[in-house]
């Protein structure tokens, strides 16, 4: 019978120690390798929109006291845009104008100004939206066929004046003044075209018509 002393006893716990000693970075390593995998398949995936941020409603520039004038291809003037300040959000690529006074000379020479206390204009100036006492006035025009277009202004606190097409709509109520007093008034607003010669009054409307010796002569 071999009884174990002490002293072998302590050597053979370090022969165990000593080997184990031997595979212990290995172990390690391996530990760290599934650890990291486990992370590495349990961490959410931020998504492209989620890695962008958000565009925000924030002007880029201003102007004051400015003026802006649009230009067709031939090089003649399409439109005039003046303005006591100006702000342009990159976001919706508008310019937000205090206090715009508008000027367009559309086809055949009929000439369209439009004021108001605030304004929002689009890229290309070819839309203008038109707020608090807003008022489009259309001067009088004789076109190539000899048809003759009395002067008409349009009243709302909120116009939205499309200059390419020469049309105005609202869904505010509207007064519009024709010729030497012709009156129509709308409570639910207005689709005007002037190219069509089209004019669309909605909701209760009342109007007034003068006879026709008293009106606008050619």
């Amino acid at each position: 019978m071999i009884i174990a002393t002490p002293l072998s006893l302590l050597m053979r716990v370090r022969r165990v120690f000593d080997r184990l000693a031997v595979y212990l970075p290995l172990l390690l390593m391996g530990l760290m390798a599934m650890t990291t995998y486990w992370l590495v398949r349990n961490t959410p995936v931020m998504g492209e929109a989620e890695l962008e941020a958000a565009p925000r409603h924030v002007p880029d520039y201003f102007m004051r006291d400015f003026s802006v004038k649009v230009f067709a291809e031939d090089g003649h003037l399409k439109s005039e845009m003046v303005g006591t300040e100006g702000r342009h959000y990159p976001d919706t690529d508008t310019l937000e104008i205090d206090q715009p006074r508008i000027r367009i000379l559309g086809a055949e020479g009929r000439v369209t100004t439009a004021v108001a206390a605030r304004g929002l204009i689009n890229a290309d100036g070819s839309e203008a939206q038109l707020f608090d006492k807003a008022v489009v006035v259309r001067e009088a025009s004789t076109d190539e066929k000899g048809l003759f277009t009395p002067r008409s202004e349009m009243h709302s606190d909120f116009l939205h004046l499309f200059a390419n097409t020469e049309q105005v709509r609202s869904h505010l109520p509207v007064v519009l003044v024709r010729g030497a007093g012709d009156r129509f008034t709308s409570q639910d607003g207005i689709d005007y075209d002037n190219l069509d010669r089209v004019m669309q009054l909605t909701g209760r409307v009342r109007g007034t018509l003068l006879p026709p010796k008293d009106k606008d002569k050619k």
